[in-house]
Formats: structure tokens, sequence, C-alpha cells
């Protein structure tokens, strides 16, 4: 994307707001410290609708109920009753309007209540900022943001508005979303350059959709929603997630299905014209023939299903945002996430604070306390284990700068004042720290040591050492600086005095051995990525019996291109010292080599990693970068729960399946009964409203699908949408039913002599019949005495089957073209369909075997 033309498109002087004077007024934004009042701000809501940077309106449900009808067959088939009304055939006109009507209700009115229910869950994780109002601090959505609202700032919050910066505290904001620029940005009060038109110039102002990396401030809100700079350019910096692997099977389906309607269709009305006969009944046939073959219900059983599965796992402690990544959570065949919280307890605790040469150092613990204590970046579990150890006394010192953390860089430094002299203190992973050091202390002698080959290597040891006992360990160390000295850069880090290690114990959780085998045991293969070193997450795997297969370091993967990256993380599980762009690296060649990939994180900068991801996976005590950039939340850190999400996926994705194995097998082999029908019968084989009719009921059977239970077997290993498996399973089973339509056609026209109403009663009922029953044949791979399918779905089908049996008998059947059947034409039916299951069975059973499938 040009940045630049995105850049000139949101800012010019006349919407270059932040460079109005204070004192100028502005839309009445209130400017004392206790904010809006709650009902001022209920009035603005009110007026200026929610902070949404892209229009989310509702239609009306009305307008949600037309949109249905822009279906082409309900169109088509809308099309065919006026034909029918105009032509005279008054009841076919009826019949068909009414039918249609139900279809659309009936679709309309699922898919409505399972969107209401999946919207419902997603604002339980919204994104909430932190807002003055009535001089109290509160959390509210950010979608009710309104201008003059005065927020707090902190590390790690998404910005909900933009708006001027009133107070600031070493503030960094990551805006790459507006700018391109990958830097973060300092942010502090006051006018900018008067000639600052341009967002990255705007000094004062913070934006929309933009990230805090460190330091904290108060802004007041000037601009929300469609007035933001974000809201200005939604359109252009939409990056639409990529299809889902059951999006590409469904939208695949479709194909399919679209190109063997079409030639059946085209098929009959070539035979039909050839046999000269009526045009509105071989019209009508076509159009019911093509609706028949169309899997109509797909969109709301997958869309029930999903919601469903979305309630479901609520309740399983998982918040599903994006509906369609349910399926990609069964699908997942690889997990990637870091080790703390899920892996160890997240209870990390500073157990040790030495010198170089190993000994307890009460001036290593200050150096610590002072760094952490002082640092306005987001605080890290490390930083909170320093400041729980041991309460220090730090009002002597003041603080004059910092230079925040990075993943580059990997440590913090900040420069502080004493009255007597300025001070330097960085703390950060130990090689990196080690490496600046020139000079080292040593306890009980105030001079500093050089640093030789040999120290250098008992410092190492030393460090070796801590992490083979299962220590996390921070270097720490220091300089001192110019009294003068007022702003702490990168190039400060130099020349520095090594003082000794931190060590931090996070204790393995109890549960994760278990549930990282459960999740093996399910064919998902967990990979550790992580920036703490191997030694350390070694110490963890072996605590919890976790195999280590191979081990990848960061530093080797900056090595690799993505060729040979692709090939590495196959064999190896652990990967150690890796920064977010490694990680994101790591994903990728993950899915290059095929697999679905899910990753958790819950940090500032692993929202690309759970972008490239299949899944994304983040925790409700998350930044707010990672949790809207997240398809799931998990309110437990805990694989355990993580395990039940991917059962329910799985569950999910094999009642999806269940719909469109049905559709593609018995209902395909009725459809292309009839069209070949065609070719040697005098009239129609079934009427168009006698097929709509029969259609309908067969949907209405199956929409208890959602439902069902899945067999375990089902759920043991990750699936995804093989159209080669369905292909082949549609050949297997339709030509069966087919036969068994044919053998029904025998029957009527030589065994019971029937006449024309006769034979299409007849095999209305044969039709309907077969199709409703072999539901309860191919919802499972086994036994289908063993598998129990759910109540209402066995009640729901057993009703069906009878109204299509009854209803030839009653009065109403006569305005469908029925006739009574004799009383052997039910006898010879009963012993078809129960010979028809049972040849099913045989065959599936084949199939699966062929295809090598457990049953």
């Amino acid at each position: 994307m040009n940045m630049s033309r995105v850049k000139s498109k949101v800012t010019s002087k006349d919407s270059a707001w932040w460079l109005q004077a204070p004192t100028e007024p502005q839309a009445g934004l209130a400017t004392d410290a206790a904010g809006l009042s709650n009902a001022e701000a209920r009035t603005r809501l009110a007026k200026c609708g929610p902070n949404l940077f892209r229009d989310h309106q509702v239609q009306p449900l009305w307008l949600q109920f037309l949109s249905r009808f822009k279906n082409p067959l309900v169109i088509l088939l809308l099309v065919a009753s006026a034909i029918s009304a105009f032509t005279g055939e008054i009841t076919n006109f009826v019949i068909i309007t009414l039918m249609v009507l139900f279809s659309v209700t009936l679709d309309f009115v699922q898919e409505h209540r399972a969107s209401t229910a999946a919207a419902s869950l997603r604002k339980t994780v919204s994104v909430r900022a932190s807002v003055i109002r009535d001089g109290k601090t509160i959390e509210v959505p950010a979608t009710e943001i309104v201008p003059g609202d005065l927020i707090a700032l902190s590390a790690g919050d998404m910005i909900p508005a933009d708006g001027l910066v009133l107070e600031a505290k070493d503030l960094f904001v990551k805006q790459a979303l507006l700018t391109g620029e990958s830097y973060p940005v300092e942010k502090h009060p006051g006018m900018p350059a008067t000639d600052a038109t341009d967002l990255q110039d705007a000094t004062n102002a913070v934006f929309m959709g933009t990230t805090v990396i460190s330091g904290s401030a108060r802004m007041r809100v000037v601009k929300t929603g469609t007035g933001t700079a974000i809201g200005a350019i939604a359109n252009s910096l939409t990056r639409q997630p990529p299809p889902t692997s059951f999006e590409v099977g469904t939208h695949r389906f479709g194909l399919l299905i679209m190109r063997l309607t079409i030639l059946l269709v085209l098929f009959v009305l070539l035979v039909n014209a050839f046999m000269h006969k009526p045009w509105l009944e071989s019209f009508l046939f076509a159009v019911a023939l093509a609706v028949g073959l169309t899997p109509e219900l797909l969109p709301m059983v997958v869309s029930v299903t999903l919601s469903r599965g979305a309630i479901l796992m609520a309740k399983k402690r998982v918040i599903v945002k994006r509906l369609a990544a349910i399926q990609n959570l069964g699908s997942m065949d690889v997990l990637c996430t870091d080790k703390t919280g899920t892996l160890t307890e997240a209870k990390i605790r500073l157990e040790q604070h030495v010198d170089p040469q190993g000994k307890p150092s009460q001036r290593v613990l200050e150096l610590a306390y002072l760094n952490s204590f002082f640092e306005t970046g987001l605080k890290s579990p490390l930083d909170e284990a320093i400041l729980a150890h041991e309460n220090i006394d730090v009002s002597a010192w003041q603080k004059i700068d910092e230079v925040p953390f990075d993943f580059e860089r990997r440590r913090v430094s900040v420069l502080l004042d004493k009255g007597n002299g300025r001070l330097l203190v960085v703390k950060g992973a130990s090689e990196e720290i080690i490496e600046l050091c020139t000079h080292y202390e040593q306890q009980g002698n105030a001079e500093q040591i050089p640093l030789d080959k040999t120290s250098r290597a008992q410092i190492h040891a030393e460090h070796i050492a801590l992490e083979k006992d299962g220590f996390r360990v921070l270097g720490i160390a220091w300089r001192e600086v110019p009294a003068d000295h007022s702003d702490a850069v990168i190039g400060d880090e130099t020349d520095l005095v090594f003082a000794g290690f931190a060590g931090f114990l996070d204790p393995p959780k109890a549960s994760a051995g278990a549930a990282l085998a459960a999740l093996q045991d399910s064919g998902v293969a967990v990979k550790i990525v992580t920036g703490d070193s191997e030694l350390v997450t070694q110490h963890v795997c072996t605590e919890l019996k976790i195999p280590v297969l191979g081990i990848l370091m960061g530093k080797d993967i900056e090595q690799m291109d993505d060729s040979a990256l692709r090939v590495k993380v196959e064999t190896a599980n652990l990967f150690c010292r890796v920064n977010p762009a490694q990680k994101e690296r790591v994903i990728l060649a993950l899915k290059a080599r095929g697999h679905v990939v899910g990753y958790l994180g819950d940090g500032i900068n692993d929202a690309p990693s759970l972008h490239s991801a299949d899944v994304g996976l983040s925790v409700d005590s998350a930044v707010d970068v990672a949790k809207e950039a997240a398809d799931m939340i998990l309110l437990d850190q805990d694989l355990h729960v993580l395990y039940d999400g991917v059962m329910e996926g799985r569950r999910t994705f094999g009642n999806i399946m269940k719909y469109i194995m049905m559709g593609t097998s018995s209902n395909f082999g009725n459809m292309f009964s009839m069209a070949g029908a065609a070719l040697f019968l005098p009239f129609l084989p079934m009427l168009p409203t006698q097929i709509l009719l029969n259609n309908i009921l067969y949907d209405l059977s199956e929409v208890p699908i959602p439902l069902d239970k899945v067999d375990p077997e089902e759920l043991r290993r990750p699936r995804v949408m093989d159209m080669n498996f369905i292909r082949n399973f549609m050949l297997v089973i339709g030509p069966i039913s087919s036969a068994f339509d044919f053998l029904t056609f025998y029957v009527m026209l030589h065994v019971l002599q029937a006449n024309e109403t006769l034979f299409q009663t007849g095999w209305f009922v044969e039709s309907l019949s077969t199709q409703v029953l072999v539901i309860f044949i191919i919802r499972t791979r086994g036994n289908p005495f063993k598998s129990r399918a759910h109540p209402v779905l066995v009640a729901t089908s057993l009703t069906v089957m009878a109204i299509g049996a009854i209803l030839p008998l009653t009065p109403l059947g006569g305005y469908f073209g029925f006739v009574a059947p004799p009383v052997e034409f039910y006898a010879i039916l009963a012993v078809m369909v129960v010979t028809y299951l049972l040849i099913v069975e045989f065959a599936k059973r084949i199939f699966y075997h062929w295809h090598r499938v457990a049953i």
C-alpha cells in the first residue's frame, strides 16, 4: 500500500486539529480533570454514535429477511410460480410460493438467532478503555468513548480514539498502521511545529488503532468513529484475513454442486424438448431439480453449528471472536506457545541476586529494583517479581530519562539522579548485557575490574550454571554519566560495569504435562516458541517429562532462508531466544509445510504472529493489541481449556460434514435418478411441486444436525475438508441410491402397473424415506446402532418420514398430485428401504476401510 497516498488522504491544514491552540473551543470538549459526567457522555454517544471506525450499522430485520430473496434459485422459483399463475396453474403458484416463504423464513430465523448469540459472546471480550468520568476512573467499552472524554493510557493499551495528549510520562507510541514507520514515536503535550500537518509530525496527538509501547499518559478525545484518521482510510487499511481451510473447502464444494446442477438441468431440458413434453412443466421440473440439488440449508447449518459451538466453547472458558476460526481450531495440528503461563504457573519469584562470582549481592538487588521501579514500559512478570521481592527506599533517586525495552535490544535502561551524580542502570538479557560491559564489580572490592577473556568465561559459566538449575536470568549493569547528561539514548549503553545476575523461578504447572499429553494424543503437536534460553526451557521440559525432539535458536533462524527453515521446523519442538519477527517466520514456515497452526500469545509484539497463524489465541489478561488481533480469547491460560476448545471445534466440523456428506450422496443420487428417468418415461417422474415438497421435508429433517453428537473416533485426529474424499464418497453412495430409485421405477411400472400419478406418488414416498433414513447410516463411520443420534434428530426424521408416507392418504395430498398407493406398495417399500440401508452400511464400511480410516 502506498503510505504517502494514505497520509495525504487523511491530513491537511484544515483537518490537522492538533495544530489548534488549546484555548480555542473544540466542539465543547471538557477540559477539567473530572472529565465528562456520565449523563453528558450518554448524550454525546446518542448524538455522535458508537466509536467504530467502520460503519457496522445493523440492517433492520425486515431488510435482512428480504435480502434472502436475492438467492438466484429463490428468484427463479418465484418467477416459475408467477408463470404458473399466469397460465392458470393457481395450485402450483400457491404451493411453490408457500414453500419458498417457509424455506426462506426457516433459514432467516435460525441464522438470526445464531448471529445474535455469537455477537453477545464477542462483547464479553471487547477492548475496554480507562475513562475519567465524574472525577472517577472507570472501565468502559471502547465503542462507548465520546468526544471530550479523558482517557488514561498505559503501556500495552490500544488507543481508542483520536485525541490530544494532556499529560505524558515517557510516552512512546507505535503508529505504523497509519504512517508506515516501524519505530515508536515519542508523544508529549504542547504545540508541535506549525507545519506539522502529517500524522508522524503530530507529537501532541495520538490516533485510534495505534499502540502504547511504553510510558503513560492522559489524553482528551477529539475524534471518534469514522471521524478518526483510521476511519477516513478504513477501507484502504482493511486486511481481510486469509480464508480458512474450511471456507476454501465449502467454496470448492459449492463449485462442484453448481457444475453438476447445470449439467443435469441442461440435460433434462434438452431431453424434454426432444420428447416434446409441455414446456412449462419441463421448465418447472428443471428449476425444481436445481433446487433439489442445491444444499440451500448449508449456510444455515454452518451458521447454527458454529454459533452453537461458540456457545458451548464459552461454557468451557473460550470466547470466540471469529466464528470461522472454530473449524480451524478443530483442524489445528500444531500449536505454538510460550512456556510462561502454559507450561509454568506464571507465578515468577526472584530467588537469586548474585555478583559475577555467584555470591549473594544486595547491590544487584538495589540496581534491579531501581530499573524496574522507574521503568514506565509495560511491566513484565520479571519486573513485578523484583518489586515484590523486597521494598527498597528510592526516595533519594529522581528519574531523568529512559530507553524503553524493545525485542531487538532485549534490554531497558533508566537514567537516574541522586544529587551527587547520575547513573545509567541497564537490565536485560544476560548475553547482551555482558557483551556491552568492559568492567565488572567484585563484592567487597570498590574498584571496577576490567573484563578479560578469563573473567568473561567465569561469568559465562556462572550464567550457564544458573540456567541449568532452571533459573530465568537477567543481567544487571550500570555506568556513571556526566551530571548534565539529560537524554538517555541507545548509544549510552556501552562501556558498562557488570554488577551481577538476577535469577527467577517459575514453577512448572502440575497440570501441563497431562494437558500436553492429551493434545499430543489428539494429533496436536505443541511447539514451544520462547525468548528464554534453551537451558531454562529444557529444564522445564525435563520436569514435565516433555521429550525434546529438536532445538532451534533465534540466531540460527536469523541465518536461514525460508526454504531451510521449512525443513528445520518440522523436527524441532523448542524454539528458544527468538524475537517476534522470528516467531512469525516459524509460524509461516509451518503453514508452508501444510500444517494448520495455532498461536497463543498475549504481548504487544504478538499481533503479527496472531494474524499469521490459522487460529490466533490470546488470554483475557493480554494487552489490548493482542486481544484485538486474536480469533479466540481463553479466559484461563491453561492448555486443558484449549484442549476442550479443540474438541468442540472438531465436533462442530463433524456436524457440518454430516450435512455435506448426506447432501452429496443420497440427495444427489435421487436427483440423478430424476434426470435419468426423463429419458424413458413419457411423463415427468415427479411433479415440480412434489420435488420442492420432497426437498423441504428433507431439509426439515436435517435442521437438528447441529445438536447431534459426534463419535469419539471423529475427534481423535484433526481433519480438514477434503474435496477428493467428498467426491469419492458421493460416487460410492450416490449410485446405490440411484439403483434403488430405478428398482422403484420397475416395481411401480411392472409390478403395480402404476399410472402417471401413482408412479409419481410412489417414487415421492420411496425417495423421501431413503433420503431421511440414510441420515442414520451416514452420520457415523461406525455402527449406527451403537452411535446414538440426538433424540431431536431422531424425532424430526421419523416425523418427516411419516408425513411423507401418510400425506398421499389425506385430502391435502390431492393438491400436490398424489393418490393413495395400494397396501402392497408399503410392504414392498419396507423391504426395499431395509435392503437399501443394509447395502449403504456395507458400502460405507468398505469405503472407509479403503481410505484407511478407523471405524
